[in-house]
């Protein structure tokens, strides 16, 4: 096995927890970049109905995968619960009936996106003077499905094995490869929203072939293969039951987030524009939050394959709370800036003038969101994964959405955004009765049987 891997089972928590988040807040930025270079291209040489393309379509997108890369985050909990157990040739069989669920799915979901985008755009209430971009954008991402679902599987793989810096190294290069393309297509080739969604969907696809790469290389003991080569019924059982909730709930969520978005849309397109500027900057202040969930999630599941119960009882605790802080010190220091960084996408006066509303609005609550993140991936890693998404889908369904119903109905749809930090608010509260459940008192009374 390769050196990479970091072992959450011995060691101090805090350390680790910043030794595996760290390479995962870069490689996140890098994610994040992909949307957000394609946003700046177009702002700077197209205009704002190609921001606002861009911008919105990523929605529709994330509807169509999210079930499926939330199935991938199963195999990385089954992989690090696996590596607790120093359980090899179960990981062999992870891995290699994942790569076949891939192939099954990624055909099939791309066929779904070219017919199904359309209808989702015209219900999150588009304007019609975006939405043959929008079309466009969606589609030509959408062929890059096979590359995304691949890639966001073996970097799934890769975490749950403790090693969550190569995966940086292959965004590194494929974010890289997308600023190129970017300036390419739609600067020299006047390819507009085409450009940037072709750059993006060949990125991915280079991102995707050099994980390939590397697990064959680096983890040999796999016998990792490029094609479907082994599907264990059983193990794609486990795989469907624990990542489908996941799964189901990152695909409400979405669709949910597009009908949220149907409340921006509403107010105009330069609302909308203002709106998906601000969630960039947002969107890479939470670059923690993310970060130190995964590390949760990993954390929490080697432990539990191991049954080191009292890490699971400090780390439980600790992480949320460590992304808390991370995260409320980030956003502080990104709304100092956030002025001259919404600059970069556009000089529009009334866009950054909705820009700066929402960000004053939404972004000193992501601390709330980080810790209620963290608890759900901590709950997650051990398997609890119908609590989490349970609260998940009332925090979207039966707070942020009516929230948003009441705020553009009954009061000034300018302030629509503030459904969000009510949702955060609500979702924190919910997640901290995690703490209470019989199955972290047996965890707590595990863990005082271990130090007797």
């Amino acid at each position: 096995m390769a050196t990479r891997k970091i072992d959450m089972t011995t060691g101090s928590i805090p350390k680790l927890t910043f030794l595996f988040a760290l390479p995962l807040v870069l490689g996140n930025i890098l994610q994040l970049l992909y949307n957000t270079v394609d946003t700046i291209v177009v702002g700077n040489f197209c205009g704002s109905t190609s921001i606002a393309a861009v911008g919105t379509s990523s929605q529709p997108v994330e509807i169509l995968l999210c079930i499926f890369l939330g199935i991938g985050h199963g195999v990385s909990i089954l992989v690090s619960q696996a590596a607790g157990k120093k359980d090899t040739d179960r990981i062999k069989n992870l891995s290699s009936t994942a790569v076949s669920f891939v192939y099954m799915t990624a055909v099939p979901v791309t066929a779904a996106g070219f017919f199904l985008g359309p209808y989702i755009l015209k219900m999150m209430k588009v304007p019609e003077d975006t939405m043959p971009l929008a079309v466009t954008y969606i589609r030509i991402v959408l062929l890059g499905t096979l590359g995304q679902m691949g890639f966001n599987m073996n970097a799934g793989i890769l975490r749950g094995l403790g090693d969550s810096k190569s995966s940086l190294l292959f965004l590194i290069f494929s974010c890289i490869l997308n600023v190129i393309l970017d300036l390419l297509f739609v600067t020299v080739f006047k390819m507009n929203v085409f450009g940037v969604a072709a750059a993006t969907t060949v990125s991915i696809f280079a991102a995707w072939f050099l994980s390939i790469y590397y697990i064959r290389k680096n983890y040999p003991a796999l016998n990792f293969s490029i094609f479907p080569k082994l599907c264990k019924k059983s193990v794609l059982k486990e795989i469907i039951k624990m990542g489908l909730p996941l799964g189901l709930n990152s695909s409400l969520y979405s669709f949910g987030h597009a009908a949220l978005q149907g409340f921006f849309n509403a107010q105009g397109s330069v609302f909308m524009a203002g709106c998906l500027v601000a969630m960039k900057l947002v969107g890479l202040a939470g670059m923690m939050t993310t970060s130190f969930s995964s590390a949760a999630l990993t954390f929490t599941g080697q432990n539990y394959g191991a049954k080191k119960w009292d890490r699971i009882k400090k780390g439980g605790i600790q992480i949320p709370l460590i992304s808390g802080i991370f995260t409320l010190s980030l956003n502080l220091i990104a709304y100092i800036f956030a002025k001259p960084f919404i600059t970069i996408f556009t000089r529009d006066q009334e866009v950054l003038t909705v820009a700066m509303h929402y960000i004053s609005i939404v972004l000193f609550f992501n601390w709330c969101y980080a810790i209620f993140n963290g608890i759900i991936n901590v709950a997650n890693g051990l398997g609890r994964v119908r609590y989490s998404t349970v609260v998940n889908i009332l925090m979207l369904w039966a707070v942020r959405i009516p929230s948003a119903w009441a705020i553009t109905t009954f009061g000034n749809g300018y302030n629509v955004m503030a459904a969000v930090p009510i949702s955060f608010v609500f979702g924190l509260l919910a997640m901290l009765f995690f703490y209470v459940t019989p199955f972290w008192r047996d965890i707590c009374k595990k863990s005082r049987q271990t130090e007797a």
